[in-house]
Formats: structure tokens, C-alpha cells, sequence
């Protein structure tokens, strides 16, 4: 992991590879560049120049635009790494914390290779200290474990440490804010990891076993539900989604306890280790990248880990629902009738919709230990990408207040999100002559039918709310900002914050 430091130093005198500074368009959209705060000895360095000769080399001040330039007398670091900043904030603002993290990650991203980079963005508090240093050690990321010989930008090593000018390495809020920064990313990363190994190599019982050692880490109790003590129990849902897989189904609860701790949060996590669609066979196309399909068990595993390593005073317990949807003559087949956890009987109509079953396990288990509030988070439905796009979640809930906070929560994080609806006149569809329910209702709407199923099996009386994060959990396109090809370890940082709101008494 890239090491990060405070530092007090100047922007011209730090010993560096590379000066990364700040560049925006004017406040009022006229013409030219404005260099941000923090790069104002630089532009010394420069004569005063340092936004024209960037404008003489093409850059623009755009979001996480990146322009190389060597470095003038003055300057101990031999390069100058401009990143864009956007428009710069009206009078007495500031950057926003999300543009700051994202043109630290595009940085640190355009200096692999290099030891150290000295970061001189526009720090104005500690918050924006903690998105730039969260930005920056997102960036570095890099998933290389399988190549024997990396290819292009990644067979040169991530840049080793991150150097954060203005930081104030003695004031207390400063310190906790690097500590808070340093802890998510390493743990984002984590999921990131998990959701980019291989499915021969990361089954429900691998990442059963990961947990487990990273719980002794963390101080994290980890009980896990083999597939006899599922069967013993009555899981349907999940034993019958794995039933078709050489690769046996777990359930995984991972408990944290603080003693000052007054309310308690349930975080349950969607995970398909591998996602055929089962008898419901995918088309081809569509199988290459459902390794991701466990994203949401990532996501609340490194969140539970994160909130532990952080010490928050609040209890939260994760529920990781772990298989493998494949097909074979063991199978779950369409039209099979499963016996849940709950007790009802669901008809499966569509093996593909295999999500929502072991969900439905989880959420039924999380619900009899009556938290104050579940989410649970899962790469549900496609018609959730459609709807919103592969960089937003949706959010939908029992409780519209609950629903709004998360969509407050993952915004101040920085993830990207928007509230959905959960008609009531959808639920028809889901009706079954031979069950209580079935897996699959109308087409049209499909991201909130899966929302109105998970619903069915939530306790009563228990807030609830539903993250699919179905488009940004798993990036098939170029990297961006902060965010990396494949893997991008969606939710983590909506979850950690939801924990803190909590602790800290702002949610009811």
C-alpha cells in the first residue's frame, strides 16, 4: 500500500519525484487558467507564468486533466504534474472534497513509477486534507496478481508514497483525518481486490476463509455456515441458488461490538462468487466479467473491517451470502419451488435472478437480531444500469427519511447515487398460483421488483434500505479519476459513513 505523510514543507523545497498542483478555469467562465491554492510558490518559480505555459501546452483546466511539465529553478522536485480542478469555486468557496479526490486520484494514477509525489492541492481543511489523501491512495491501485509480467502503465510499480503538503502533521484533526483516509482506501482496495480474483480462485469457501483471517486482524468475531449447517438450518434460498455448483454455499456473519455503542447497524451483501445465470444460461457475452456478481459481500466485508480498524461506537454485524450460480443436473431448475429461511415459498421463475434469493436468506437471519436499520447491497438487476447508468447506484427503502440520508451519506463520500420508488402496484406481478411468491414479476421496472421481493423478507418494524450497484461496481471501461479498471469497490465509503452518522446519533 502507498504510504502517505503530512508535511509542512513548501511546495518549492520538498525533495520529490513530482510536484502535483491544482489548475481550474476562471470562476466567471472567461478565458485563461487559474493555479489553485497551494501551487502559488511554484508559480513563483515559474515568473508568475505557470498558467500560461500550461495554457501553451494544450491544458484546459478540465476535470482530472493531467499536464506534464519539467520543473524550473527553484523547484527541488524535477516535475510538475498540473491536474484539473474544473471551475474554480466563487469568492470565500472551496473546491468541492469529490473534485479534489478525484483529480488526486488522477494524479496518482499518471505517476506510476515514481517513489514520491509531493500532493500542493488546494487544502483548506482537514475534511479536504482526507479527499485528497483518500483520492490520491485510491488511485495508486493496481491488480497485477496474476500477470507474470505486467503490461502498459501497470508494469511500473504504483507511486510508493504520497507526500500531503498543508496537512499539519501535529493538529489532531489533521492526524485523524490521514488515519481515516489511510484505513478506507486500504480497505476499498480490499474489495477492489476480491472482486477482480478469479472465480476458480475466490468460491464461497475462499472468501469465506478471507474473512475469517482478516477478522482475527480486526478484532472482528466471524462465524460461518457451512452448507450442512445451511441445510440444517433451513437456508432454501441460498442452498438452493448453489445447489448446481461443485462449489458448496456459505453464509458468513461478521460481528462488530464497541461498549459505548447504542445503536446497531446490519449490513447484508450480495455474493455470487461466480454468476452463470444457472439453468437460465446467460447469453454469450455477458459471463466474461461475473466474477463482480459478488461486489455487494465485498463491499460490506471491507465496510465491517474499515468500521472495526477505525474504531467507531457502534455495533454492526455483516452478512456475506456466499455461492455459486452454476448449472448442472443438481441445479435449481425454472419452475422449482424453494422452501426460505423466513418459511415462505418462493417459485423460480428465472435461475438468473438468483440475487435476491440468498439476499432474502440473509435479510430474514439479519432481521431476527432486530438492528436498528439493514442495508444490504448488491449488483442486482441490469435494469438498475439502465436506469442509472454504470457510475450510480440506486437506492430504495422502507422508509422514505432513511432512504434520503443514504443518498445524503454516499454523495458526501463521493459515490454517486439516486433514490428509487417502490410501487406498491408492482408487487401484483410477482404473484404465484403454486407459491407464496415468486423470484420474477413484470419486466418493465425490474430493478424495483427485485427491490419489492427483497422486501417480502425484511422484519417487520425494521428500517431497511437496498444499494444496487449493479453499473458502478465493476468499471469494463477506461480508469477515471480515482476509479480503476474492473473492480472499483463500490459502496464501501457510503457504508463506512452510514456507520459513523450512526455513532454518532444523526440517524434515528
Amino acid at each position: 500500500m502507498t504510504a502517505l505523510t503530512l508535511s509542512t514543507a513548501g511546495a518549492a523545497t520538498l525533495r520529490a519525484d513530482a510536484l502535483v498542483v491544482g489548475v481550474a478555469k476562471p470562476a466567471d467562465g472567461g478565458k485563461g487558467l487559474v493555479v489553485a491554492t497551494g501551487a502559488e510558490a511554484v508559480d513563483t518559480a515559474f515568473d508568475g507564468r505557470l498558467a500560461a505555459v500550461l495554457e501553451t501546452l494544450g491544458a484546459s483546466g478540465a476535470e482530472g486533466e493531467v499536464t506534464k511539465l519539467p520543473s524550473p529553478d527553484g523547484v527541488k522536485a524535477p516535475l510538475v504534474l498540473a491536474v484539473g480542478l474544473g471551475s474554480a469555486p466563487e469568492k470565500d468557496d472551496v473546491f468541492p472534497a469529490e473534485t479534489l479526490r478525484r483529480a488526486a486520484g488522477a494524479a496518482a494514477r499518471a505517476l506510476h513509477g515514481s517513489k514520491k509525489a509531493a500532493f500542493a492541492l488546494p487544502v483548506e481543511s482537514a475534511d479536504g486534507a482526507q479527499a485528497i489523501a483518500e483520492g490520491a491512495l485510491l488511485g495508486t491501485y493496481t491488480f497485477t496478481a496474476y500477470q507474470e509480467k505486467p503490461k502498459g502503465k501497470d508494469a511500473r510499480l504504483p507511486l510508493a508514497e504520497v507526500a500531503l503538503l498543508g496537512g499539519k502533521p501535529r493538529d489532531k484533526a489533521y492526524k485523524a483525518a490521514a488515519e481515516r483516509a489511510r484505513v478506507v482506501a486500504e480497505e476499498v482496495n480490499r474489495a477492489r481486490d476480491l472482486i477482480n480474483t478469479p472465480p476458480n480462485d475466490l468460491t464461497p469457501e475462499a472468501f469465506a476463509a478471507v474473512a475469517t483471517a482478516a477478522g482475527k486482524e480486526s478484532g472482528v468475531k466471524v462465524q460461518v455456515l457451512d452448507e450442512k449447517a445451511l441445510a440444517k438450518g433451513g437456508y432454501g434460498g441460498i442452498l438452493g441458488v448453489g445447489a448446481g455448483s461443485e462449489n458448496p454455499p456459505r453464509l458468513v456473519k461478521l460481528a462488530y461490538t464497541h461498549p459505548d455503542a447504542e445503536k446497531t447497524l446490519a449490513l447484508v451483501g450480495k455474493g455470487i462468487t461466480y454468476d452463470s445465470g444457472g439453468i437460465s444460461l446467460k447469453p454469450a457475452g455477458h459471463n466474461e466479467t461475473m466474477k463482480c456478481d459478488m461486489s455487494g459481500a465485498a463491499a460490506v466485508f471491507s465496510a465491517v473491517v474499515a468500521v472495526a480498524r477505525l474504531g467507531l461506537p457502534v455495533n454492526v454485524t455483516g452478512w456475506l451470502a456466499l455461492a455459486e450460480n452454476m448449472p448442472s443436473g443438481s441445479a435449481t431448475r425454472p419452475g422449482d419451488v424453494l422452501r426460505m429461511y423466513s418459511g415462505k415459498t418462493v417459485e423460480v421463475l428465472n435461475t438468473d435472478a438468483e440475487g435476491r434469493l440468498v439476499l432474502a436468506d440473509a435479510l430474514t437471519r439479519a432481521s431476527e437480531e432486530s438492528p436498528d436499520a439493514i442495508v444490504d447491497v448488491a449488483t442486482l438487476t441490469g435494469a438498475m444500469v439502465l436506469a442509472l447508468g454504470h457510475r450510480m447506484f440506486g437506492i430504495m427503502a422502507n422508509d422514505d427519511a432513511f432512504r434520503t440520508a443514504i443518498h445524503e451519506i454516499s454523495e458526501e463520500a463521493g459515490e454517486q447515487s439516486w433514490p428509487m420508488p417502490l410501487p406498491a402496484e408492482l408487487r401484483k406481478g410477482m404473484d404465484s398460483p403454486t407459491a407464496d411468491i415468486a423470484n420474477m414479476g413484470e419486466r418493465m421496472g425490474g430493478g424495483l421488483v427485485a427491490g419489492l421481493f427483497l422486501k417480502e423478507f425484511v422484519g417487520e418494524g425494521i428500517t431497511w434500505a437496498h444499494l444496487d450497484i449493479a453499473g458502478p461496481a465493476f468499471n469494463e471501461g477506461g480508469p477515471h479519476g480515482y476509479t480503476p479498471k474492473g473492480g472499483t469497490g463500490s459502496a464501501v465509503r457510503t457504508l463506512v459513513k452510514l456507520a459513523e452518522r450512526t455513532a454518532d446519533g444523526d440517524l434515528a
